[in-house]
Parts: C-alpha cells; sequence; structure tokens
C-alpha cells in the first residue's frame, strides 16, 4: 500500500479508511487467484448473498466485500448488523412507546444479546437520499418520494449522500446462546440453494434461458457454435458458444453473464464502455468489473465462477493498480454494484414472472380458471422443447474460454 497517501489535515475520513480496507482485501483475494487462477473467485456452494439482520441485501459493493471478509474469518451465516441493531435486539416497546428489557413468557428477562469481546468491524457503505421540494423546501422521506409520479417527482430535489457504518457479522455475537430460535431463523433463509437439475439432465438457469429466448436483455444474446464469448460495442449484441461447448451450465451462464456485464456500460445504458485498444489499462480495467460482476451474479444463484483464463493475464495489472491507488477500488466497486444491479433485478423479475406462471398452472388444475396461453406461446414452448433435447445431443467439450468485447 503506497505510504504517500494524502488526507485532509484532520487525517483520514471514515470513507478513506473504508476504501483502504477494500483495498487490502482486494489485493489479497486477487494474490490468491495469481498464485492459482483455476481457483474460484468464492469457494463452490459456500455462502448466500449477504444480508443485513432484518433480510434485506447488502448492494454489489458491499457484497463482494462482505463475502470475502466471511470466507477469510469463516463465518458460517452472511448476515451482518451494526452495534446498534445488536443492543436493540434486548428491548421493546411499552403502550407508552417507552423502551423495556425484553422478557419470557414467565416475565423473566432475556439474556443479552452482545457482540463477543475483541470481535472487529467491517466498513459498509449506504447511500443515503434527502428529498426536498424545489419551492415550498419541505423535505420527504425517499421511501415516499419513490412512491410519486414522475410528474410529482419532478418537483423535489434528491441529494445522495455517502455514509460509512461498521458492521459485524452475527458470528460475532452471541446470537446463536442467547436467541437460539432467531439464529436457527436466519440459518434456514441463508440456505445456498443451487438451480435444481433432474437426472440425467442438463444443468437450466430457466429465468437466464427465458431472457435469451424471448430476448428481453439489453441488446440480443446470440448462442452460436463457435470459439469466442464477446460483447460487440458496434453491433450492440452478446455472442457466446452453445452451452454444449462448456464443460457445464454454470459455465455458460457465468461466462454469459461475464459479457451481460459488459454491456451494461453501453452508451444508452451505464454509458461506462468505450472503445479502446485490447491489452490498455481501461481494458484491463473493463475486465475486473465484469469478472467480479459476475462473480457476485453466479455467487447469488447458486453458481461458481471461476477466472477466465483470459483474464489471468490481467492480475499483475490490476494489482498494481491496487497497491498505487488505493481509491482505484472505489470506482471498480461502484460499476460492479451498477451492473450486477442491472442483472440481478431482470433475472429477479423474469423468475417472478414465471413462478406466477407456474401457480397459473396450478390453480388451472385445481379448477381455478387462468387465461389461455396463446398459438405464439405455445409454439415458442414446443421449439424450446425442441431445442433442449437438440442440445442434449451433441457430444460435450472442454469450457470455452475465448472472449473480448468487441467494437
Amino acid at each position: 500500500m503506497r505510504k504517500d497517501n494524502k488526507y485532509n489535515h484532520a487525517g483520514p475520513s471514515a470513507e478513506d479508511r473504508a476504501l483502504e480496507k477494500f483495498a487490502e482485501m482486494m489485493i489479497e483475494k486477487i494474490s490468491t487467484l495469481q498464485s492459482d487462477w483455476k481457483k474460484p473467485w468464492f469457494t463452490e456452494g459456500a455462502l448466500t448473498w449477504p444480508k443485513n439482520l432484518s433480510g434485506r441485501e447488502y448492494n454489489g459493493m458491499n457484497a463482494m466485500m462482505l463475502m470475502m471478509h466471511c470466507e477469510k474469518e469463516g463465518f458460517k451465516l452472511p448476515v451482518f448488523c451494526t452495534f446498534d441493531r445488536v443492543v436493540g435486539l434486548n428491548y421493546g416497546k411499552d403502550k407508552e412507546g417507552g423502551k423495556v428489557q425484553l422478557t419470557d413468557a414467565e416475565g423473566n428477562e432475556l439474556p443479552k444479546v452482545s457482540i463477543n469481546k475483541g470481535s472487529k468491524s467491517i466498513p459498509v457503505f449506504i447511500t443515503t437520499f434527502t428529498c426536498v421540494d424545489k419551492e415550498t423546501k419541505e423535505k420527504i422521506k425517499y421511501d415516499d418520494y419513490k412512491r410519486l409520479s414522475e410528474e410529482e417527482k419532478a418537483k423535489y430535489n434528491v441529494y445522495p449522500k455517502l455514509s460509512v457504518y461498521n458492521v459485524f457479522n452475527v458470528d460475532q455475537t452471541n446470537l446463536k446462546e442467547a436467541r437460539p430460535e432467531l439464529y436457527h431463523k436466519l440459518e434456514e433463509q441463508n440456505q445456498q440453494v443451487r438451480p435444481q437439475v433432474a437426472e440425467g439432465e442438463e444443468f437450466s438457469f430457466k429465468p437466464v434461458d427465458h431472457m435469451i429466448e424471448h430476448n428481453e436483455w439489453i441488446c440480443p444474446i446470440k448462442p452460436i457454435h463457435g470459439d469466442n464469448a464477446y460483447y460487440s460495442i458496434s453491433k450492440k449484441e452478446i455472442v457466446i458458444p452453445e452451452k454444449s461447448q462448456f464443460k457445464d451450465g454454470e459455465s455458460f451462464y457465468s461466462n454469459l453473464f461475464h459479457e451481460m456485464a459488459h454491456s451494461t456500460g453501453a452508451e444508452d445504458q451505464l454509458d461506462r464502455l468505450k472503445p479502446t485498444s485490447f491489452g490498455s489499462k481501461e481494458y484491463s480495467t473493463e475486465e475486473l468489473k465484469a469478472e467480479m460482476t459476475a462473480a457476485l451474479v453466479s455467487q447469488r444463484y447458486g453458481m461458481t465462477k471461476h477466472l477466465k483464463e483470459d483474464s489471468a493475464a490481467y492480475l499483475k495489472g490490476w494489482l498494481e493498480s491496487l497497491k498505487e491507488e488505493p481509491t482505484f477500488i472505489k470506482t471498480i466497486l461502484t460499476d460492479v454494484k451498477k451492473a450486477s444491479q442491472m442483472i440481478t433485478q431482470k433475472v429477479d423479475a423474469i423468475q417472478l414472472q414465471l413462478d406466477k406462471g407456474v401457480q397459473e398452472t396450478k390453480d388451472e388444475s385445481n379448477g381455478v380458471k387462468t387465461p389461455e396461453k396463446t398459438e405464439q406461446e405455445e409454439d415458442k414452448t414446443e421449439a424450446k422443447q425442441s431445442e433442449s433435447l437438440a442440445a442434449k445431443a451433441l457430444p460435450k467439450q472442454e469450457e470455452n474460454t475465448g472472449y473480448r468485447f468487441h467494437r
């Protein structure tokens, strides 16, 4: 880490310290991959996407760091909470709204939940928003602002503020002993769930298959028999080898997530991706963003992401950038956050759509009338089944590792 980092006269801010910490963690992770680039970004089947104690998922920026933290420290649950949240587990409110110690059914005080002695927190970045009426200068809550119509929103100025909070993993507390029922509930809620594959069937992730078939991503995705996976800037399309060409289904989807990450940087999307020469610093930086995004998204859906062979050549450059300029990680994590959010929101929306269709089918079988499939939808279903059968008949090959984001 550079020794000549210059901060303001008051010393490093909370944000500066957090970025230093994140840079150190990334250096350690990339150094591990450099020694053996065939290792996955995260241990296979180890953890779900990190959440807070209320079940809310952390964004991509924090999720990446918290998963690395869990792996390093050996935490079993990717659940985190602030000091105040831990203290709050010991109290409820009486009828007047006053704070009272929680008790059991017999009126005995429950054991106090506390953070284990010597435990060290890890920083997370939380963006808060202040919404101010342009005319009256009155403030409203951000949740209320989100419910407004576009016309009403135009009457407000929204000011984002990035704040740093320190959090602890639940395994750094005595929650398991003091509140065993709550801890057991958290264990059940944070089980790693992999896409189900019936015996003899090919690994399949239905929402992404649906996305490809119905062209529901921000650009066309074209599985083509060949050797290259890439996103074309000029054509605004993703080309990827057929699933049957990869060593397994997970490799197909994790490589696709990499190219989808590139596509989020298009001019009409996040406007991040610019034509650049192969091997340049800009190219290398974009590869790191795509790799980290793909690793995060894969982990979220129970899949494992290995470093792409071509990306291994950039490991040294990534390390040098992190060591020379710790703030480099802020740009990386900010873009990873935005890209992973775009992908997961679309995948989750399609999954909800598919789940709704399954429920309607169940209702229909139970005598509840549901809309019939159109002739066009029937044709698409039949075509999808035919493609699936054809794919099973093709011989398996080794994982394809060729890729470029093209002009």
